[in-house]
């Protein structure tokens, strides 16, 4: 039955997206390793965040059985598997949340108060955006990477001051500049922040992230992180000290009023810290230098050392005929567009992983290379 309300406001602001050639709509396909099929077309995926690629492990899906943790039962596995991920940061505590986005909503919104003063890079992620909004600490945005900016925002005054940062930036690719972040921070005692969904499982020794990567991984508090991404399985979870974690657990909203991720993928996620993920890491960080270099020598501008290779297109209906061109040959890739990107800024997110042979970057290149010819 339909509402006695035919909300006609919201016929007008789609129009409005699709004006703006901003429209999304919904793909519905199977997604098999590094292949995706829509309808009935068996494309070359560049758009899974399973950058690993680690081979499917067993679960057992009668576990199904998933509740507030404070409220009906703290099954053990998850403390299995928080002790595994502190340790893999080199932090005192850990704590899972259902999604890597509610993992900043609930920490940097409990952690920062009325008083305090976020520094936050311009590119950062939305749910950082948003995890800074819900707090009641002044936000300060530093241009990207601009360290310059940092120093002189860093100036301002705060109960407590914390500088928060992606380490690998999502839809760019690039660095964060963790070592210089780390030495402003000391000179002010700033409270530092690293969202490392990107990064974790997939750079430095052991896949211990970014700040690894730098070698500035003590001088972090505070570490937000994916299970869904690198890992290849389901979840986020946040990693510091004993007292940020017992904070967390007794004032983060998206952890306390949420049901827990089931046992299953706990099991899940353990197995796959568990299994040969350098081998998997080798055979991503090949498949990106192949795939980096091809491109770069057929024309592109590609600057991005990580497996995420963004092509700036610029106009937003340019890139929703380029990716239409590549879907044509066999190739998925989204466009990324506004508000995701600034505008005018629209591109094609390449996500490179470990799933894709040797052949299969060849085909990718060959292909791209028609669509160089074709929109340059």
């Amino acid at each position: 039955m339909a509402s006695k309300h035919n909300l006609i406001f919201v016929d007008a602001e789609i129009e409005k997206i699709k004006t703006n050639n901003l429209y999304r709509k919904l793909r519905y396909g199977k997604i098999k390793e590094g292949h995706i099929t829509i309808n009935q077309k068996k494309l070359l995926n560049l758009c899974s965040n399973d950058y690993l690629g680690i081979p499917n492990i067993p679960i057992d899906i009668k576990q199904l059985q998933a509740s507030s943790r404070l409220v009906s039962g703290n099954d053990e596995s998850y403390k299995k598997l928080e002790d595994k991920l502190a340790k893999h940061k080199s932090q005192q505590n850990s704590l899972i949340y259902p999604t890597g986005y509610m993992a900043n909503l609930g920490a940097v919104s409990t952690i920062a108060k009325k008083g305090d003063i976020i520094l936050s890079d311009e590119l950062n992620h939305a749910s950082i955006i948003e995890s800074c909004k819900l707090s009641d600490a002044k936000v300060s945005i530093y241009k990207h990477n601009n360290m310059e900016d940092l120093n002189k925002k860093l100036k301002q005054k705060g109960i407590n001051k914390f500088v928060i940062t992606e380490g690998v930036f999502s839809m760019d690719g690039d660095l964060s500049s963790l070592k210089q972040i780390t030495e402003l921070s000391e000179k002010v005692n700033a409270i530092t922040i690293v969202d490392d969904a990107h990064g974790d499982f997939v750079i430095g020794d052991d896949g211990r992230g970014t700040p690894e990567y730098f070698g500035v991984s003590k001088k972090i508090d505070l570490y937000i992180s994916s299970l869904s991404k690198g890992l290849g399985s389901f979840g986020g979870y946040v990693a510091s000290q004993n007292n940020v974690i017992d904070l967390f657990i007794n004032k983060s909203k998206s952890f306390i009023y949420t049901s827990a991720l089931p046992s299953f993928l706990i099991d899940h996620s353990l197995k796959r810290i568990g299994s040969n993920r350098e081998k998997q890491k080798r055979k991503l960080e090949k498949n990106v230098v192949h795939l980096a270099e091809g491109l770069k020598q057929i024309g592109y501008n590609i600057t991005s050392t990580t497996q995420i290779i963004p092509i700036i297109i610029g106009d937003e209906k340019k890139a929703m005929i380029f990716g239409e061109f590549l879907l044509n040959n066999g190739i998925f890739v989204q466009p990324i567009r506004y508000p995701t990107v600034p505008k005018n800024q629209a591109r094609l997110r390449i996500s490179v992983t470990a799933w894709l042979s040797d052949k299969d970057v060849d085909r990718i290149l060959g292909i791209f290379e028609k669509a160089y010819r074709k929109f340059s």
